[in-house]
């Protein structure tokens, strides 16, 4: 860190919300991501990045019944989200859906719109939370 105590754009951070199994939860998650983004200078993420971790998180929220949380991270100029949830069940991004249908479209969404994704099972309580899955994506840096 340099002397006048501001970050410098190349060291990574990491934020990380608890967030319980609420509705709500999805745009206080959205706005902090917000912030956050402004916060570390990063506003060439914000729309891309509102987009992925409101899927990943609506998917928490709607689909499992225990908390859950978001993950934020930025390393060498890309930025990772992810999403802790309680249920242990794989996600399905290929599920078919019409064109007029109003969910099963976030998962693809996700596989559309970020650089890379995956998910890792959690077996531990050294993870984020504990047991469950956790589903990522990722922005790469800018040319």
């Amino acid at each position: 860190m340099p002397k006048n105590g501001e970050p410098t754009d190349h060291e990574p951070w990491e934020y990380t919300l608890y967030i319980p199994n609420d509705p709500r939860a999805v745009t206080i998650c959205r706005r902090t991501l917000r912030l956050i983004l402004a916060a570390h200078g990063l506003p060439h993420f914000t729309e891309a990045a509102e987009l992925l971790a409101t899927e990943l998180v609506t998917n928490a929220v709607q689909h499992t019944k225990g908390p859950a949380a978001i993950r934020l991270r930025a390393e060498n100029g890309a930025l990772r989200i992810g999403v802790w949830d309680a249920d242990p069940t794989p996600p399905h991004p290929t599920r078919p859906t019409t064109p007029d249908a109003e969910t099963g479209r976030g998962l693809t969404l996700v596989r559309t719109c970020a650089d890379t994704w995956g998910w890792v099972p959690q077996r531990d309580t050294k993870n984020i939370v504990g047991t469950g899955k956790y589903i990522w994506c990722e922005l790469a840096a800018t040319a």
